[in-house]
């Protein structure tokens, strides 16, 4: 009996030494190993040994890429305004030995280096650099960084500022200021707008008058060709068939009344060709009216002998009265043209006196 547990304790102190004397290290685990209190080695990943009773694990740490947000830290920039900026912080421990060995407390020590890293790079920017350079100062802060952790087994991957808060009258003024930024962009594109508008329209209507004149002119010329033309046909006419210049006074006559088609003439000038002209066309009748020269004696013999009446005059055929009523005719609008040259004329000479007497008005006896 008693050599039976005499057997079971020396079982149980062999069991304890291995396992006092194995250790296992997970993966991306690094275990610091003093000897007597003094550091000997550490332990890497996978199985190792240990003497029980001499040997101690003193820290474990994790290798892997860690994250730390610092709490919000008041900074002031150029302009003595205080800001809060909240930084997160990328690490890595590269060195097990000295990140335990070097500093007491590595989390602590990055955060306030971090802090007096920021209020020297903030504070010698003013607030509106400080909005716009998170990039410098990330990589500001990085460098520095980087460098005094360098001793202590640590690496800084990368450094962020996560948030900087000015103070609240700040926000409302920067709010104020965006928002009148905003408007004056909304007001320059709006007169943008409409000056390009109007710059069309006005190109759009010179383009519309451009083509219109040149359709009017076009329009001009061609009718100016076909009048001429025209013209030129009627010349050619008229010197072709050589004719009579009764006939042309006769027309002339004609395009007279047209020189008072006009709804606004209160008076027209006619030209003193007139009367020349009214001479040729009663001559073409034959002469004044009431007169009749008597034919030529027909000693060829004819068809009808002429015919005598009981005084011994001869007796009008019906050719001689067609000859005497157009000369009559002809003989009164000679005398209307007249009456109309006459009336014309007074009018003018009243109205030239009118015109002369209206700057001044004179008064009756």
């Amino acid at each position: 009996m008693e050599l039976l547990v005499l057997i079971i304790v020396i079982v149980a102190v062999v069991v304890f030494g291995v396992a006092s004397t194995v250790r296992v290290v997970p993966q991306a685990r690094r275990y610091n190993v003093e000897r007597f209190g003094r550091y000997r080695t550490t332990l890497q990943p996978g199985l190792n040994f240990i003497i029980p009773m001499v040997d101690r694990i003193n820290t474990k740490l994790d290798v892997r890429e860690h994250v730390f947000s610092s709490q919000p830290q008041p900074v002031i920039t150029e302009d003595n305004l205080v800001v809060n900026i909240d930084t997160v912080l990328y690490y890595q421990i590269t060195d097990p030995r000295a990140a335990a060995y070097e500093v007491a407390n590595y989390l602590q020590a990055i955060d306030q280096l971090t802090v007096t890293t920021l209020r020297n790079v903030i504070g010698s920017m003013d607030l509106e650099k400080t909005l716009t350079s998170r990039e410098v100062i990330n990589a500001q802060l990085r460098t520095v960084l980087d460098e005094a952790t360098g001793k202590w087994g640590i690496r800084v991957n990368r450094v962020e500022i996560k948030a900087i808060d000015p103070p609240s009258t700040i926000k409302e003024a920067m709010e104020k200021q965006m928002r009148a930024e905003r408007d004056k962009r909304a007001v320059i594109l709006h007169a943008e707008g409409e000056r390009q508008s109007k710059i069309l329209t006005a190109e759009g209507t010179r383009q519309q008058e451009i083509l219109e004149a040149q359709g009017h002119q076009q329009a001009m010329i061609l009718r100016a060709d076909g009048e001429a033309r025209a013209i030129e046909r009627v010349f050619q006419a008229v010197h072709q068939n050589d004719a009579d210049p009764k006939v042309l006074a006769y027309k002339y006559l004609e395009t007279l009344p047209h020189l008072a088609d006009g709804g606004n003439n209160t008076f027209w000038v006619i030209p003193g060709e007139l009367t020349e002209a009214i001479r040729s066309v009663t001559s073409a009748f034959g002469g004044h009216a009431g007169t009749v020269t008597p034919p030529a004696a027909d000693h060829g013999g004819g068809d009808r002998p002429a015919e005598l009446d009981h005084d011994g005059h001869r007796e009008l055929t019906a050719g001689d009265r067609l000859s005497a009523d157009a000369a009559a005719a002809a003989d009164q609008v000679a005398q209307q043209a007249e009456a109309a040259v006459e009336d014309a004329k007074a009018e003018a000479a009243a109205a030239e006196s009118g015109v002369e007497k209206r700057p001044g008005r004179t008064s009756r006896p």
